[in-house]
Order: C-alpha cells, then structure tokens, then sequence
C-alpha cells in the first residue's frame, strides 16, 4: 500500500522519550511493547518509565518553569501555533503512526491531526485571556488579582484519537505559562513521539517532556509526584478514581477528568428520517473509531411510531460502511486497538443476546479473509433492549449500539439519566421548544439538537455524574490552568 514504506523510517528513534530536551531510554532499560492490531503482530518497543523517569522528567520541567512563566504569553502562544504548524506539514506520518499504532483509519488520523492543529491555534489566540482583574473596594485601596501557572502539570491522554489528544491537550497548560509531562498511552504511544521531534527544535528544554509506560508503573508515578501540582486524565471512570486516590494519598492537587459516557440518542416522531439514521451512525462512531469514543451515541431511543422504519434504514446505513485494514485510504472503519478490547466487546455481544436483546446487525468479525487476522468487529446493532441490561449500562468502548422503544415522554427522560454517566446526549426533534425543554432535563453536560458527535471550538466539553469534572476546548479549559493571587494594597 502507499503508505507501508515510510513505516520503518518512522519507527526509527521511537525506543527514547524526550526529557529535558533530550532523548534518552528508561534509567532501568525496561521497555513496553506496542502491537500492530490489524496484523496482530508486535510493532515496536518504547521505554517503560519508572518512578525515577518521572523523576527526571518533573526535575527538567521544573527548572524549565522558570523561565517559561516569564515569557509573554504571546510569544508562548507562537511557539504553540509552531508546533501546530508542524503537525499540519507532517499529517500523512502521524496518520500512518496513529493507523498502525490504534487500528484507526489512516483517512480518519488525517482528520485527527488537522483537528488538534486548529484547537492549539485556538488557545494560542486566548493567550490575552490570561490578564488579570481590579476588584472595586474602599478609598484609599488597591484590590488586584493576578492570574499565575500552576508550574509542573501531567496530562494522561487515552488511546482512541492518539495524535488528537497528544497535540491539543498540550495547548492550554503551555500558553497559560506552565510546563508539561505528557504520557500517551500504552497501546499508542508512537504519534506522541514523533511529535516530540518537532517539539524539541521549537519549545525550551524541559517545557514539553514525553513519557512512555503503563498504568500501574509510570501512571501511578505521575500522579503521586510531589512536583506535580496540576493533572488531566482522559480516561475510564476506574482510572479516573484511582487518580483522585492516589494524588490525594500524596497532597492536595488540582484535578481535572475527562471520563466514559453510555450516551442517549432521543429520537422524536416528527423528524426527518434519513438525516436522523445518518446521525445515528456518525453519532456512534463507527467509522471513525470503531465506537471507541466516550461521547458516543450508545443507547438509541426510538418513539415507537418510527421504530421499524428508522431500524431498517439504521440497518442498512451501517451495512454500508467500509471497513477495512487501517493503512487502506478508502476505510471507513478499522479495528480494535488491542486483544483486550476486542475480548470485552464480543464478551459484551454475547452478553446482550444471552440477556434478550435481539442482534440485527453485526456482532461478528467481517466475512472478508482480509479480516482472518486483526481486531475486526462488524458495526453491531441490538434490538428490544431494555435498561435492566448490561449492554445499556455499561460502557462496551467499542461498535456495539443498543435500540430502545418509547412512547411516554417523562418515562424516557428516566430511562435516558438513569445510569451512571452524563457526558453527551443527542435530542432528534423538529419542535425546538420540545427540543430545549428535554436538553434541560437530560443530566449531560455536551448536548446535540438535531446533531451528534462534533465538537466546536469554543464550547465547552466535560460530563455530569461519573463521567468527568471540569471543562476543556474553551477558555474555561485554558483558566483552569492558572491560580489567582489576590493582592491587597493600602494607597
């Protein structure tokens, strides 16, 4: 394929993390492996950080602060808007890395990378949002507040939008003047590296720092560091516990989560189907990440007038989707990052039929001997579900949605708020008044009217409940990354 030769060469210098400006292997020399999961095969070997890898990096990103913090904070958004830059120049390698690496469609990872592009320039252009304010007070005083960077801040980033999440979640903490420690995660930590190269010749050693590892060893080392003042977790709900735990076990830090979703999708009699059944399927993610998205559309609540209508279009729409192997520029649709994940998803299918739900679409690896090997799942579609299911419970992370009927409208408001997360929700309604009056009684915290799955600069994304806490791709995500200091002056 066009893209296989540029493999090895950009798999070159990808056993090293960038530390202090330097690259270098883990202290201990123990490394991780990362798979292939379409072929099924070990990819590479990047460095297993240990506690004193953490260690290192926060010691580089400490001195670094110094003198980053004084910088104007234009001249930090350019160096920001640099890098951006970059990526835009190098799309086509992070798109091959993020393929090989997650499974993801290399035509996707284009998309992936363009996107985090214009979310860095973005906050780079709110670096004069970062001014301070004078609080009105008695004659003869002087009330100013100055907003300040934390200092050394962690971001842990998850593995669905590899190059997505490594490149624009470094934007806000470094415009607000802090420095960073970014771990992308185990499954995918290529992109994120080659990132580091071009980071190296634009930012101050130290400022951006680039580990590797897992979980348990370098996640836990992040978390419970007692230089770090500031951390950001993408993540699962378990994870994002043991975060708070952990951190909590060592200081008090400043926290934010960006968590799991089982999202509703209400779809009202009076829409126009076709447009509907499209959103169902981009809403699902199928054919960006294979349903590997928290704020993907998994619960599908059809009034019962348009049910069989709108399944059947459902059915076929979803049929048509091209999967294929990641590097193929027509694929829709990939595979699963690992065996871990392709394990829990069938387990879920299974798990769905066995509770009464009735499967109509997919639920099995694609017929093609191209999919002989690799973490291939067809989209699947589960019929006649009911909230007493797991699979309308529990978080799969993976092409498997669920179709409820409804008919009262109280009872559906119920239904949809009645698990734990609370991160998107999609309302299908020509009536607008009966559209804000339901976004109102959903517990989200990113709603969709007539819409799913974009996102759009400005407006902030984060969860209710379980799914998260805090905001981000908005000035209040840049203004979580600086404290005030209140300064109280007698004239």
């Amino acid at each position: 394929m066009q893209y296989e030769a540029k493999i090895p060469g950009l798999l070159q210098g990808k056993d090293r993390m960038l530390i202090g400006g330097e690259w270098s292997k883990s202290l201990s020399g123990r490394s991780l492996p990362t798979y292939d999961p379409a072929r099924e095969e070990k990819l590479w070997e990047v460095p297993l950080a240990l506690e004193e890898d953490v260690d290192r990096a926060a010691a580089a990103a400490q001195n670094a602060f110094r003198s980053w913090r004084k910088l104007d904070p234009f001249e930090r958004a350019q160096k920001v808007t640099a890098l951006a830059n970059a990526l835009r120049q190098h799309a086509e390698d992070f798109a091959i890395l993020d393929a090989i690496d997650s499974g993801n469609p290399v035509t996707a990872m284009k998309g992936d990378v363009l996107m985090a592009a214009a979310i860095m320039e973005y906050f780079a252009g709110l670096a004069g949002e970062l001014r301070g304010e004078v609080v009105p007070g008695k004659p003869g005083m002087l009330h100013t507040v100055f907003r300040e960077p934390y200092g050394v801040v962690a971001r842990i980033i998850p593995f669905n939008h590899p190059i997505f999440f490594a490149a624009c979640k470094i934007a806000a903490p470094l415009v607000a003047g802090n420095t960073l420690i970014l771990k992308p995660a185990e499954q995918t930590p290529l992109s994120a590296l080659e990132m580091g190269k071009y980071a190296q010749e634009i930012f101050p050693p130290g400022v951006l720092n680039i580990i590797t590892g897992d979980g348990p060893a370098t996640g836990t080392a992040l978390v419970k560091h007692p230089k770090i003042k500031r951390i950001s977790l993408t993540g699962g709900v378990e994870t994002g516990r043991n975060v708070l735990r952990l951190a909590a076990e060592q200081s008090i830090k400043y926290i934010t989560l960006e968590l799991g979703g089982k999202n509703p999708m209400i779809v009202f009699p009076d829409v126009e189907i076709s447009k509907a059944v499209e959103s169902a399927v981009v809403g699902m993610n199928f054919h960006w990440c294979q349903g590997q998205s928290c704020g993907s559309t998994s619960r599908l609540f059809l009034h019962r007038k348009i049910h069989d209508e709108f399944l059947e279009r459902l059915i076929q729409r979803a049929a048509g989707i091209k999967i294929g192997l990641p590097l193929d520029p027509a694929a829709e649709m990939g595979c699963l990052v690992s065996k871990d994940q392709y394990e829990k998803t069938m387990g879920y299918i299974e798990l769905g039929k066995k509770e009464g739900a009735m499967l109509v679409a997919g639920g099995s690896r694609p017929k093609s001997e191209i999919f002989a090997k690799g973490y291939f799942v067809e989209p699947t579609i589960f019929d006649r579900v009911e909230m007493s299911m797991r699979i309308a419970r529990e978080e799969i992370f993976g092409p498997v949605l669920s179709v409820l009927t409804w008919e009262d409208y109280e009872e559906v408001i119920d239904r949809a708020n009645s698990v734990d997360y609370g991160l998107t929700a999609s309302i299908w309604t020509r009536d607008l008044g009966l559209a804000y009056r339901t976004a109102e009684q959903l517990e989200a915290g990113y709603i969709w009217i007539n819409g799913s799955s974009r996102h759009f600069l400005g407006v902030p994304f984060g969860g209710y409940k379980q799914s998260g806490i805090g905001r981000e791709e908005s000035v209040e995500e840049l203004l979580s990354y600086v404290q005030s200091k209140a300064v109280n002056t007698a004239l």
